[in-house]
């Protein structure tokens, strides 16, 4: 049900986002679609292979891993469509569920919205109200005859401020990623340039330095959600097994009509579930954060690359520049004279168009020689022919 108007107070709503992807991001959503069917087909076939009904723990331990490697869904969407299987079937549109953070609105026009291409930046058009599920997530993605739009349950009492949906998605705090931005533009660059004309290697030292031990902060963060992925998992892994022999537990106990042994044995199961989905949330954070720590790594190695190569050219330079000084004319008194009378006699020449003066050779005093002597024969002839 798609209106303008509120919905009667105290139902179930949801205000409406109208998308306007571009063909790269329309293309995207389509094949998360694409991918979200393939999910459940998926879903299906364990739990018919398995026997394992609407267990969200044990289908998690057994489609899991397939569901990743064949539709390259984010893994947040995988664990929430775990979860989403019989509301999948029951819904009457195409639908994916989202959180914070497959979707984030990013402005009062656009949406960031993870797809199994990646993240896109989507504009969007407030469009009105919807009817809501209950909010057993914060949103949808619907799929329309016509596009795509977003829809944010919200509460009765905040229908009127749209700025509530908007926030119930913020944009991510500032993280590790982002300071390590930071250091990169305002440390392997700026600093770095300034240097090349003021403070010379010495910052450039200190520019290092601050990227080295910004590649230790990432490279310590990156072994710390290593560890914390590995506990995770651990204990993930003692969840499945013991729902594993839970399931058969309770079955016998079922068959044989001990009916309080049975309640004991799904009241256990039901805790366990609810463990479940926290630690599933917490692997796919640290997930995140592995990511983040990886981006951070390879960036500040790029950046101390940088810097570094920076930093040989700007030796080079100063070795070459304290060279030429030490080889400089102006250092040698008789040289430097005659320096400045080869510089002197070629400002000459460019200035009146006369070639500056040839090197001195030895066969020049000898032609000289040769006509002076000529010259001297010549005037001799001359005076005896007068007598």
């Amino acid at each position: 049900m798609l209106s303008m108007s509120p919905p009667p107070r105290n139902a179930p709503s949801a205000l409406r986002y109208r998308l306007a992807p571009e063909p790269a991001a329309r293309a995207a959503l389509e094949a998360t679609f694409e991918a979200y069917d393939r999910m459940m087909e998926i879903l299906e076939e364990v739990a018919r292979t398995h026997n394992v009904g609407s267990n969200v723990v044990l289908l998690h331990a057994h489609a899991y891993e397939p569901i990743r490697k064949q539709t390259a869904l984010p893994s947040r969407l995988v664990t929430l469509g775990l979860r989403d299987r019989a509301d999948y079937r029951a819904a009457q549109v195409r639908r994916l569920p989202l959180d914070d953070k497959l979707a984030k609105i990013k402005g009062p026009a656009t949406i960031s919205i993870s797809t199994v291409q990646g993240r896109f930046s989507v504009a969007f058009d407030y469009a009105g109200y919807a009817e809501g599920w209950g909010q057993s997530v914060p949103a949808h993605l619907i799929r329309t005859d016509d596009g795509f739009e977003v829809h944010y349950g919200v509460t009765p009492n905040s229908l009127p401020e749209e700025e509530n949906a908007m926030d119930t998605i913020a944009a991510a705090p500032d993280n590790f990623l982002s300071r390590v931005g930071r250091l990169i533009a305002g440390i392997a660059y700026d600093a770095i340039e300034q240097a090349e004309g003021k403070n010379k290697l010495k910052v450039v030292g200190q520019a290092i330095r601050e990227i080295e031990r910004a590649e230790s902060e990432a490279r310590d963060a990156l072994a710390s959600a290593r560890a914390e992925e590995y506990r995770l998992n651990a204990r993930r892994t003692e969840i499945e097994r013991e729902m594993t022999d839970l399931a058969a537990k309770i079955q016998g106990a079922v068959e044989d009509g001990r009916d309080e042994l049975a309640r004991a044995g799904i009241a256990r199961q039901m805790d366990l579930e609810a463990q479940f989905e926290v630690l599933s949330r917490a692997i796919d954070e640290n997930n995140e954060k592995i990511e983040q720590c990886v981006t951070s790594l390879r960036a500040v190695l790029s950046a101390l690359q940088d810097a570094e190569q920076r930093r040989a050219d700007l030796e080079k330079s100063e070795a070459a520049a304290s060279h030429q000084a030490s080889t400089s004319p102006r250092k040698q008194g008789g040289a430097s004279a005659a320096a400045k009378a080869m510089r002197a006699g070629r400002a000459v020449a460019r200035a009146t168009g006369v070639p500056p003066s040839i090197p001195y050779s030895s066969d020049i005093d000898e032609l000289s020689a040769l006509h002076r002597d000529k010259e001297i024969a010549a005037r001799l002839a001359r005076l005896k022919s007068r007598s």
